[in-house]
């Protein structure tokens, strides 16, 4: 704002010292008077005063209106149109840093891209074993019932093969409380019962079951 002062302040002073010397140059053209400003200039008033009176108001009317058009253009500067103009040349500076950024991260955008597919193809590829897995254990199913299934009978005849060991061993059962007794036994180890002395008719607890 400083420089724009100053600026205008220049400008109009040079148009008005501009002004001066085209009021001038029409009195010496129009009542032939003498030309008096034109020796202020030091150094260079001999040669200006060898300047004809038609010539100097050319110069000075021209000189006058450039100075004044200048001075006007700087005056009359829009600082709403300033503003805007700041405005659209950061929007495209920041437009082209976006668009730089963008530029930089899509590769990394592309290779995430790749990532994902190949995520993809490998939980496809996980997804066809585990149904492969579920076939098998479909398949495996009916073996494993048939597994638990002898598994079942082989307990069955062990219980009876350690039936028959003991009815082997343990040929004689106490007619009292029905346990197997081994040959040799006279008393029951079980009930206490004396096997020697029992009646011969007394009914066995295994036939009276």
């Amino acid at each position: 704002m400083a420089k724009k002062g100053i600026s205008i302040w220049l400008f109009s002073s040079l148009t008005f010292i501009a002004l001066l010397h085209l009021a001038e140059a029409i009195s010496v053209l129009v009542f032939n008077n003498e030309i008096r400003l034109l020796k202020l200039y030091p150094f260079i008033n001999e040669k200006l005063q060898s300047i004809t009176p038609i010539t100097y108001f050319w110069i000075s009317a021209a000189s006058t209106f450039i100075l004044w058009g200048i001075t006007c253009a700087i005056a009359f500067e829009n600082p709403v149109e300033t503003f805007l103009n700041k405005i659209l040349s950061d929007a495209k500076t920041q437009s082209a840093v976006e668009t730089q950024l963008l530029e930089e991260k899509s590769e990394v955008l592309d290779a995430m891209y790749e990532t994902v597919e190949a995520d993809n193809k490998i939980l496809s590829q996980v997804k066809d074993l585990m149904c492969n897995v579920r076939a098998d254990v479909k398949e495996i199913q009916p073996l494993k019932d048939g597994v638990d299934k002898m598994k079942t009978e082989l307990n069955n005849l062990k219980k009876e093969i350690k039936r028959i060991e003991e009815k082997i061993h343990f040929p004689n059962l106490c007619p009292a409380c029905g346990k197997p007794l081994m040959p040799e036994f006279k008393i029951c180890p079980y009930c206490g019962e004396n096997i020697k002395l029992l009646p011969e008719n007394i009914v066995s607890v295994k036939e009276y079951r």
